[in-house]
């Protein structure tokens, strides 16, 4: 039951009744998962494209872009912690004056941390905890091995040193040159230089957490002289925070709605799906989609921007082609055989399989958002796939799905998951201006079952809250889609802190 206080309280999250009784509905009755009819391969959902066309497709970017609005959107919210997961269950399992550091590393240390021991010069941030751990431990050196690894690692983590327990992934030390270290986020400017700029400018919008914010304004204040200098480039930078408004209720595992000690409903980020909003608001002809932890070293770069170049030329070619189809549409009755060539145009090139006889039908298909994904071969990495999906009403498209939306108790769905050759890196370009130039209302272009039901931890306790339909899965659903293969070379997320010491993370490794 709702009291007028929760009404009250759900009127200033931004939020109706309505929409509240849609949650609480979804969460009580469960929400479908998606059914998988097979993986998405090449020939099948997803385009190789040959070194000729890739040229031409580059070369019709760079003749284009001149002309265009670009920004790249940068999902950069995510906090640091999980990437030091087993550096934390060392602080809470050790004890250096109860225990010598070989016994612990033989008998329950993982092999994260036994690496990460041995590793420790090779990290990008080691002088900068060597310096203040002289600060704060001046009698380290005396220290048994055992303390000071123990030190090092209290002193990576915690506020007293570099506080990274505290601190967005963006602003972790991802790399380290000759003379300083970069963060992922002044990696996400670089990196945007070679492709996302205009005319020498270039615009990034991210997405912070309101208390991450001051620290990125000190770090752009920081680099952006240095890395504006190196690029000759001038960085405009915009950001956005998830809109409350999005937020879901959280509820007991007994379906009952959660409330904290003062009796006020408990609400909760509802994940990346609330982004589309933020996204949405968006005024340009291209964004360029990638999250903040998929960045390389300096000496990478250049390669790996030809791939986002490939990408965005895709998307120029497919415009052009179907904005040239809606005008004829739109203008004329199309004669039988032009019809059939939009058609082909449809099956061949957007991944339409279900397309329908009437004009105005077609029209209203091929007027849409439209999304080219990079996909790589699939290395095991958790996260989502390209997959062929039929939909409720008989439709069948390509999508990107998480393992989190599929029924794996199904074991028929199970094997068409691991079937799956390729992986989604969310590297994304979208075209999010129609045939008239006019913005598309990207909220119209979702599907709204594609959400799921997440179990979280509240005060020791675990809850569950509905998740949005994820910003590239359902949010996306009913744009127009197109897969292409590209390298494993342009996909270097940091998940642990121990990929950094991969080759791309390391520069002139």
């Amino acid at each position: 039951m709702l009291t007028k206080e929760d009404i009250k309280q759900i009127e200033n999250q931004g939020l109706t009744f309505e929409e509240v009784f849609k949650q609480i509905n979804k969460l009580t009755h469960g929400i479908p998962p998606v059914n998988i009819v097979t993986a998405a391969s090449v020939g099948n959902g997803i385009e190789v494209i040959s070194e000729k066309d890739r040229d031409t497709l580059i070369n019709l970017y760079d003749q284009k872009r001149a002309q265009l609005d670009i920004v790249k959107f940068v999902p950069a919210s995510g906090a640091a912690t999980r990437m030091f997961k087993f550096l934390h269950e060392f602080l809470e399992t050790y004890s250096p004056e109860e225990e010598s550091l070989n016994t612990y590393l033989t008998e329950k240390a993982s092999k994260e941390l036994v690496l990460f021991l041995n590793s420790l010069q090779d990290f990008p941030f080691i002088n900068n905890i060597r310096k203040k751990i002289r600060e704060n431990y001046p009698d380290y050196k005396r220290s048994t091995k055992g303390m000071r690894f123990y030190l090092t690692v209290k002193t990576m983590l915690e506020e007293k040193g570099l506080n990274f327990n505290n601190l967005p992934k963006g602003l972790i030390p991802f790399h380290r040159y000759a003379k300083y270290a970069t963060t992922a986020f002044e990696e996400q400017l670089y990196e945007t230089a070679f492709y996302g700029s205009v005319k020498d400018e270039a615009y990034l919008h991210f997405t912070f957490s309101k208390d991450h914010l001051p620290y990125f304004k000190a770090e752009f204040d920081a680099v952006r002289t240095r890395v504006s200098k190196k690029t000759k480039t001038q960085f405009h930078i915009s950001y956005s925070f998830q809109k409350k408004n999005t937020d879901s209720l959280a509820f007991s595992m007994e379906n009952i709605l959660l409330r904290d000690e003062n009796g006020d409903l408990v609400f909760r980020p509802s994940g990346h799906g609330a982004l589309l909003e933020n996204l949405n608001d968006i005024d340009a002809d291209i964004i360029f989609i990638k999250n903040i932890d998929n960045v390389s070293a300096e000496e990478y770069v250049e390669e790996i921007a030809q791939y986002k170049k490939l990408l965005g030329g895709k998307l120029i070619w497919l415009q052009k082609k179907s904005f040239a189809y809606l005008q004829e549409l739109q203008a004329t009755t199309v004669s039988e055989e032009r019809l059939k060539e939009i058609k082909t145009f449809l099956w061949n090139e957007l991944n339409i399989k279900d397309i329908p006889e009437a004009q105005k039908d077609i029209f209203t298909i091929l007027h849409r958002p439209i999304r080219v994904c990079g996909v790589v071969k699939n290395t095991g990495a958790p996260g989502g796939g390209p997959f062929w999906v039929k939909h409720p009403d008989g439709r069948t498209t390509v999508q990107i799905v998480e393992t989190s939306q599929m029924d794996l108790e199904n074991p028929h769905q199970k094997t068409i998951m691991g079937e799956a050759g390729h992986f989604n890196p969310v590297d994304i370009v979208c075209g999010v201006r129609d045939y008239l130039g006019e913005k598309f209302n990207l909220t119209q272009y979702v599907d709204h079952d594609a959400g799921f039901i997440s179990m979280k931890s509240q005060s020791g306790k675990k809850i569950q809250a509905l998740e949005l339909p994820g910003l590239w899965n359902g949010s996306m659903s009913e744009w127009n889609t197109v897969f292409v293969e590209v390298p494993l070379l342009t996909f270097n997320p940091v998940k642990t802190v121990i990929d950094l010491l991969n080759k791309e993370h390391r520069p002139n490794a």
